[in-house]
């Protein structure tokens, strides 16, 4: 499915070079605890990991996926796509392409499990192909035999385009299916048990870093409500 190179940051500022290896997932515990051995990762000296690169052969995946994901997510995200068969992967790849609901490895986790939402058809590149799709194969509008040669394919392909949402991705028209889109996945903890590979001992540190620095954002967005003197009527108590 997918590779990403995990290195650990603490050797760097002592041998001036990065010390990882690529890490193919889907993966299991012992997987990822050896490697971890092999990159000098061992809970107590050095504990933090560091994702620097992808390797994929899903189409789209690579610039999704940051510096930022668990391998526990990650791993989660393999499991889910390696159930897929062919034609799933296509639309997800044409769901990647589209460009919504690829911010990270969450994001793309709720993707692979909202492929009904959308609609795919393969092979369609342009305005006319989408109209002549739709009119033919779907039998969307009924054409008279006599004015078939007539019409016009190409403003019925725009006005679908226009009308739906979706639009053209490599490989074919991708279209919202009019399924609601439902968020499974909505933080690690919903991970499931056999897919938590990483342990407790190591600490991906951008993680951390992120989590906190999101935590900031939303303190400044919504502070608490101070706290008021008994004495005193608070403004929502006038």
């Amino acid at each position: 499915m997918f590779e990403a190179y995990v290195t650990n940051p603490g050797l760097y500022p002592e041998l001036g070079a990065e010390v990882g290896e690529y890490l193919r997932f889907p993966t299991t515990a012992e997987e990822v605890q050896a490697l971890f051995a092999r990159i000098g990762i061992d809970g107590k000296r050095y504990d933090e990991y560091f994702i620097t690169n992808y390797e994929s052969d899903v189409l789209g995946l690579y610039d999704c996926l940051d510096e930022y994901a668990g391998l526990d997510e990650l791993n989660y995200l393999a499991h889910l796509l390696e159930g897929m068969n062919e034609n799933e992967i296509e639309k997800f790849e044409a769901a990647i392409a589209l460009g919504n609901h690829t911010d990270g490895a969450g994001d793309l986790i709720n993707l692979a499990q909202n492929l009904d939402c959308f609609d795919f058809y393969p092979g369609i590149e342009d305005e006319e192909g989408l109209g002549r799709y739709f009119a033919e194969e779907m039998q969307l509008i009924d054409i008279p035999e006599h004015i078939r040669g007539y019409f016009d394919y190409e403003a019925y392909g725009r006005d679908i385009d226009l009308n739906g949402i979706g639009g053209f991705v490599p490989g074919g028209y991708l279209c919202e299916s009019g399924e609601p889109f439902i968020e499974y996945y909505t933080g690690r903890e919903a991970i499931p048990t056999e897919y938590r590979i990483a342990g407790p001992s190591a600490w991906n540190e951008k993680e951390e870093t992120r989590s906190i620095l999101e935590t900031i954002k939303q303190f400044k967005e919504a502070p608490p409500v101070p706290c008021k003197d008994k004495a005193g009527l608070s403004h929502e108590e006038r």
